[in-house]
């Protein structure tokens, strides 16, 4: 069995209520009606029918609730969207094993309210959000409890990137462009959300936590020298601040943290990029996912991925953790789907 652990589909109320009405955005409508797998079951079951024993965990797809709606309507989304996936989980468990809640990150209270309802209620294992709450960094304490309680319900948590064409790629402009905002910007966003939960000594105060970064930890891979050896020496570069104490205080090298993260496979098909990842977080922190449906054509990310682990000079058994075991374990299902083993 092969579990896609990042993928995203818009459950039928949510697109009711949101997509179609425009509360989510113009862009978003134009985007969502070309990709049918985004909201058709039958389309998106005909693309999985082509991977045999393959099942999806779900999440909700971009933009994030705070960015769609205030703190005091965004709670209501979260539910419409978490009530919907399980749902989806209830009625086809043979195709959705399980999802990951969404959270309405802009109300920390409101947050942590629903992912303890979805967990318990709704028998989601995790919770889903983005890298940044409407531009605040998420290890700001406002956002503290939210992490406290996953570590305490052992729930795993999913952080997606996001950042948009009206974040420059020069102080000059006043927008990114040529969609550098998406091919490199967001990898930056997850490595910068990385580096602000590892130096913020959250690792410190909550060992436990469950973190799924997505397309392989950004760019923290490629640059293991800078994060390793580079941040050996935090504080040499720096004449405002005292990060040496702040190194001094941490319990681990900075890149020793950095491998508490979990990373997924979708890389589109980048064979260098998954070996890289590979090699940094090791393959009991490497689980498989495709991002469908944000592919050109349908199947081609899940293919593709496929393909790169396929191309790893693993075991059988590595690959096995990759595309099965390391998602049952993160989704508290181990011993549940031990039938499944082969």
């Amino acid at each position: 069995m092969k579990i896609d652990l990042f993928n995203h589909f818009f459950p039928k109320r949510f697109t009711d209520l949101y997509v179609k009405t425009g509360v989510v955005g113009l862009d978003i409508g134009k985007r969502v009606s070309n990709i049918p797998t985004l909201t058709d079951l039958d389309a998106r079951f005909r693309v999985m029918d082509e991977f045999g024993d393959y099942r999806q965990v779900l999440s909700m797809p971009a933009p994030p609730l705070e960015v769609i709606a205030a703190p005091d309507k965004s709670p209501e989304l979260a539910r419409v969207a978490n009530d919907g996936l399980a749902e989806l989980v209830a009625k086809y468990p043979d195709r959705f094993i399980a999802f990951a809640a969404s959270l309405p990150m802009n109300n920390p209270d409101a947050a942590v309210q629903e992912m303890e309802r979805a967990s318990t209620q709704l028998g989601a294992p995790g919770a889903m959000f983005f890298t940044n709450v409407a531009g605040k960094p998420v290890d700001l304490p406002e956002f503290s409890p939210i992490f406290e309680e996953a570590e305490r319900r052992n729930l795993t948590l999913w952080i997606h990137p996001a950042r948009g064409a009206n974040f420059p790629d020069y102080l000059s402009e006043e927008k990114s462009k040529y969609e550098i905002w998406w091919t490199f910007g967001w990898p930056y966003e997850t490595s910068a959300m990385m580096s602000r939960i590892v130096f913020s000594g959250m690792f410190d105060r909550l060992p436990k936590l469950k973190i799924v970064t997505h397309h392989m930890g950004g760019m923290i891979p490629y640059f293991d020298g800078r994060v390793g050896y580079g941040w050996d020496q935090l504080g040499t570069r720096t004449s405002d601040v005292d990060y040496k104490a702040l190194l001094h205080s941490m319990k681990k090298r900075p890149i020793d943290y950095f491998r508490m993260f979990y990373a997924d496979t979708a890389l589109f098909g980048g064979l260098s990029a998954t070996k890289c990842g590979l090699d940094f977080f090791g393959v009991d922190h490497c689980v498989f996912a495709s991002d469908l449906p944000f592919e050109p054509s349908a199947g081609l990310y899940i293919r593709e991925t496929i393909r790169c682990i396929e191309a790893l000079d693993i075991t059988a058994d590595d690959k096995d953790r990759i595309y099965r075991r390391n998602a049952l374990r993160l989704l508290n299902m181990e011993s549940k789907t031990q039938k499944s083993a082969p």
